[in-house]
């Protein structure tokens, strides 16, 4: 017998699930398309900021430890770059050291929505980070770490944080802890939160009401919409049975596989148990022994008046920018930020199995995850890093993404990475189909899932990687039928 409360549970998951998929589906909301892509091209020249690589002498609250060689910040807080010691099992590299960005405190990353003339609307920031390659892009409603919302910077206020801090009187649609860049973060975490208000909300400058299917839309512009929005936008309860509600959908191109990949347990090569147990097999597999030591004692890397660099070039650098932006809680800063050698790639391989989409998801370790191993793209990497290793130690599927035709590609769009602590890290993100015939038996670190089962896992914390969710995010486009990026 099904309880009542569990009946009335399922009614409003369907219901929120409804809401979500219009919302998707609407691509004119407060604003129109043109308005809103104007109000965005008026922020970006109405933004005044200035970033310049300075020395690391030339930072200001911040210093160089003379015992460690350590950067952190005279308040003790926001976040400190040091060395990380790393041994791992498997893998072309067994031992290395590097960098890496030590941030202990949770920040909160906040997308407030809110239904508008029957549409849900999500209150987004246009927001200048130092790191941006285009200055301005569309961030959640709060994004902050602690040390930004606990004022330590003696700056303004954070913008709605409150509707965060105390959820009460109001709906919680997604609240779960999510890691960051593994291989750039110590075991860094972010809150992600949707939280749904219906009393009303004055819009302060600089942000506006969007809709989910305006942010699909612009998802696929030259890096618009920043990390941290795609992140959360992974943590909408998004299904196939909010948007087959809406429209009929059936045959076999590409758009109903991937609504079919959205129901629960539709088609699934995998069990859903067996996915717990593989992710688990593989954290107890990996070895993987990490400590934090001085930045002075990481083995070969190099330091100058102005970057932290690799003996090979590759990789990527520390250095340190001079920062000034008039519409930020703080109008001038110094910090380190790291900035990445080349443009990555990060790509889903999917094929459509008896008319079901799946990913190849990688089981894949980095030094900085929390719990050892969490679920990434099929290939994530900056090719160029693989240049003075051996050709096997080149990345699995690597070849299939190069190499791919015109006609196979479903998605392709490049995308920034958080810009507060990375600078101009961009990625191109890609979605390539694959015959269904093809890679079926696939290395022991790899699986085919629905994307049901990634976005059941991302209501988790520690399971998907940020690179994933971003590409979860991509595919919530297409199920939608929005374009597939700007190529």
């Amino acid at each position: 017998m099904t309880s009542g409360r569990g009946t009335r549970l399922r009614t409003f998951e369907r219901a929120v699930s409804v809401r979500i998929a219009e919302s998707a589906l609407t691509l004119n909301g407060v604003l129109r398309m043109e308005r809103l892509h104007r109000w965005l091209t008026v922020r970006k020249l109405q933004e005044k900021f200035d970033v310049r690589r300075i020395a690391f002498e030339q930072l200001r609250k911040w210093s160089v430890a003379p015992d460690t060689g350590n950067l952190s910040h005279e308040s003790g807080k926001f976040f400190s770059v040091e060395g990380l010691s790393v041994a791992v099992s498997d893998g072309p590299v067994k031992e290395w050291s590097q960098p890496i960005l030590n941030q202990p405190e949770v920040g909160i990353l906040g997308i407030l929505v809110k239904e508008i003339d029957g549409v849900l609307h999500c209150l987004m920031q246009a927001k200048m980070e130092p790191g941006n390659a285009d200055g301005i892009q569309l961030s959640p409603t709060v994004q902050a770490t602690r040390s930004n919302y606990s004022q330590v910077h003696k700056g303004r206020p954070v913008p709605y944080l409150h509707y965060f801090r105390d959820t009460a009187g109001h709906r919680v649609l997604a609240d779960v802890l999510q890691s960051e860049q593994g291989s750039w973060f110590y075991r860094k975490r972010n809150r992600n939160m949707i939280v749904e208000v219906t009393t009303d909300v004055e819009v302060i400058d600089g942000f506006s009401w969007v809709t989910i299917g305006q942010l699909h839309s612009l998802l696929s512009e030259y890096d618009l919409i920043n990390m941290d929005a795609r992140t959360v936008l992974s943590c909408l309860p998004f299904s196939a049975a909010g948007i087959a509600s809406l429209f009929s959908f059936g045959g076999d191109d590409f758009q109903s596989s991937v609504i079919r990949s959205f129901s629960e347990d539709n088609g699934s090569l995998h069990s859903s148990g067996d996915v717990l147990s593989w992710i688990t097999e593989s954290r107890v597999g990996n070895d993987v022994t990490t400590k934090l030591i001085p930045l002075n004692e990481t083995t070969g890397w190099r330091r100058t008046s102005h970057a932290i660099t690799h003996e090979t070039e590759a990789f990527f650098d520390i250095i340190a920018v001079d920062v000034s932006a008039e519409s930020r809680e703080v109008q001038g800063w110094s910090q380190p930020m790291i900035s990445p050698r080349g443009t990555g790639l990060v790509a889903f391989l999917v094929k459509r199995i008896s008319g079901v989409l799946h990913v190849l998801v990688n089981a894949r370790v980095e030094p900085g995850y929390l719990d050892v191993v969490e679920l990434a793209p099929t290939v994530q990497c900056s090719p160029e890093n693989y240049d003075h290793l051996p050709p096997d130690a080149r990345p699995p599927y690597l070849d299939d993404v190069l190499e791919a035709p015109a006609d196979a590609v479903r998605y392709d769009t490049i995308l920034s990475e958080e810009g507060g602590r990375f600078f101009e890290a961009q990625n191109r993100y890609l979605v390539i189909e694959v015959g269904d015939g093809e890679h079926e038996d696939v290395r022991q670190d790899f699986r085919w899932l629905t994307v049901h089962q990634l976005t059941a896992l991302i209501r988790h914390s520690h399971y998907v990687n940020v690179q994933a969710r971003s590409l979860v995010a991509c595919l919530h486009s297409l199920s939608c039928g929005l374009p597939g990026g700007n190529g």
